[in-house]
Parts: C-alpha cells; sequence; structure tokens
C-alpha cells in the first residue's frame, strides 16, 4: 500500500472522526455494478481484504485509510457515430427527407442505450487517507476530478467534510524556478533530472526534460529568457522521489527501498500485515515530509478558523 500519487486536502474545520461512524456511513453507498442502462456507478468498497466481513474503514494508529470504486460501460463514441451516421443514411434513402440536429440527437440516445448492456465494463479504485490530528485528507490520484468524486461522494455519506485544496504562501512555481536557477534548495530537498518549463506569456513556448542535467547552460539559458518552472523532479532525504507540479499536485511518487525494506520487515508473513504495515510507514513518512515540503514552499497557508 504505497501511494503514486498525492492530492492533499486541508480540512477547514475540527472534525472528529470515529471509524465505527464512518464505517456505517460508508456501507450506505457500497460500490455495485452497473444495471444494463447505467453508464457509471460509484460507491465504497474494502481497502484492504475482499468479501462482506472487509472493513470499508481500515484503522491503523491516528490513520483511517478507505477506498471507492467507479465502475463505468466503456461505448467507444466511433462506434456510436459510425451507428448514427448508418441510420440517418438509412432515414433519408428511404423517406427521402433531411434528418435534423433534434431528431439526430434523439437518434443517438436510443442508439447508446442499445449497445449500453454489450458494452465493456472497467473499473477503477481511489485510496484516501485520512489523518484526523493533522487535518488532512490525502487521495493517491493525480487529477483532482478523480479525488473530487471521492471526496463529494464521502461528503455525501458523512452529512459534512470542510475540505479545501492545500495551498501555500509562495508560488510554487517561483520557488522551483529560483531551486533551479541557483542549484540551491531547502533542507532536505534535492533537485532531480527532470522539468518543464513554460513561458509566462498565454501564447508561449514550453519546454519538457528528461534526464537532463538541470544546471546546464541550455537550462539556464531558458530561465533567463523568462520560462518558469511548473513542474520538476525532485527527492526528499533518502525516503522519496517524486515530481512536483505548479498546482502541489505530487506524482510518480516513489518510496525507496529503505522503506519498503522496512514495511516488509514489520508485516510479518501475511499479506493484510505487509498491507497495513506499509500504509503505517507511509502516512508516518508524510507526517515529516508534508510540513516540510510546505515550509520549503513558503509555509502553508492555514484558512480561517483552523
Amino acid at each position: 500500500m504505497w501511494f503514486k500519487n498525492l492530492l492533499v486536502y486541508r480540512l477547514t474545520q475540527d472534525l472528529p472522526f470515529d471509524a465505527e461512524a464512518l464505517e456505517t456511513a460508508l456501507a450506505t453507498k457500497p460500490a455495485r455494478a452497473c444495471a444494463s442502462q447505467e453508464l457509471t456507478t460509484y460507491g465504497f468498497i474494502a481497502p484492504f481484504g475482499k468479501g462482506e466481513d472487509a472493513p470499508l474503514v481500515h484503522v491503523s494508529g491516528d490513520f483511517m485509510l478507505i477506498s471507492a470504486r467507479k465502475e463505468e460501460r466503456i461505448l467507444p463514441g466511433s462506434v456510436v457515430n459510425d451507428a448514427l451516421k448508418e441510420k440517418v443514411e438509412e432515414i433519408e434513402t428511404e423517406q427521402m427527407r433531411k434528418v435534423y440536429k433534434k431528431e439526430r440527437d434523439q437518434l443517438k440516445d436510443e442508439i447508446i442505450q442499445a449497445f449500453l448492456p454489450r458494452a465493456f465494463i472497467r473499473r477503477s479504485a481511489t485510496f484516501a487517507a485520512i489523518a484526523p490530528k493533522q487535518g488532512v485528507i490525502l487521495v493517491n490520484a493525480s487529477s483532482p476530478k478523480r479525488a473530487e468524486d471521492l471526496l463529494s461522494t464521502l461528503r455525501e455519506v458523512v452529512g459534512s467534510l470542510p475540505v479545501r485544496p492545500v495551498t501555500v504562501k509562495t508560488a510554487p512555481t517561483a520557488v522551483m524556478t529560483e531551486w533551479v536557477k541557483t542549484s540551491q534548495t531547502a533542507e532536505h530537498f534535492f533537485v532531480l533530472d527532470e522539468c518543464e518549463l513554460r513561458d509566462t506569456h498565454e501564447d508561449g513556448g514550453v519546454v519538457k526534460c528528461k534526464r537532463q542535467d538541470l544546471t546546464s547552460d541550455e537550462i539556464q539559458l531558458h530561465l533567463s529568457t523568462g520560462k518558469v518552472v511548473t513542474q520538476l523532479s525532485l527527492a526528499w532525504q533518502d525516503k522519496l522521489s517524486f515530481v512536483l507540479d505548479d498546482k502541489l499536485g505530487i506524482k510518480r511518487l516513489k518510496f525507496e527501498d529503505l522503506l519498503q525494506d522496512e514495511a516488509e520487515q514489520n508485516g510479518g508473513d501475511d499479506a493484510l500485515g505487509q498491507q497495513d504495515a506499509s500504509f503505517t510507514l507511509m502516512m508516518l513518512t508524510f507526517g515529516e515530509f508534508l510540513p516540510e515540503l510546505m515550509e520549503a514552499l513558503g509555509g502553508e497557508e492555514i484558512p480561517q478558523g483552523i
């Protein structure tokens, strides 16, 4: 259980999270299969284990892990459009009249409904960790839309969930640009070999660098012309590496072997023990890493009332 991406949300009010009450709330919206005429369904599943007895909330120390699953029917647009075109041509030929937009839309809906029961099913799960004492919810997602799907569904079942994406006092682009320009970072952080540079003009260019010496004259020349760093690969201590973007999204998160070996030793022989150990160690690591990252970016902007 190692997150590969990370979006951080700050609770704007001090909410009590009771594992038993949360379990009951999540059980009111379980994941289920799409009915024959449904495009998508969304609900909660057990983060660890399978079967009806597997808990929907995994508790480890001060942390809770939940998971939601989206099931959707995949209906390629090209298939629908080809069928629609064929139907329109058939009507226009047989009835010798033009098919206009309103009728086209109606025909398209009928085609979709006819095709839905035969469409492929795709399932995807999203995990979120709740750390009440730290006042954050951490979502294993790179897309804010995917994270919001989980958070809005969680809000639906618990009744209230005042959260917002974490923000910092200094623009991340300014800090990352300065790190690359000066080859100096905050303590415990190290610039790696990948970045994205953007021109600040509306129609400006984008330069993406991989496996590149970011101290090179080529990179410095781009910076001198006014480009800013909007994504940067970084390492923190000897524990993890990641790519940070200008919206504070953390992508391609990788925990180093040292941590993974420690979790393996702590977890024992069974799969659930291994998962619990890795989740716990991951959350303890985030407990050190995230405050240092916020501080490196000028400090977190704390919402009023916290």
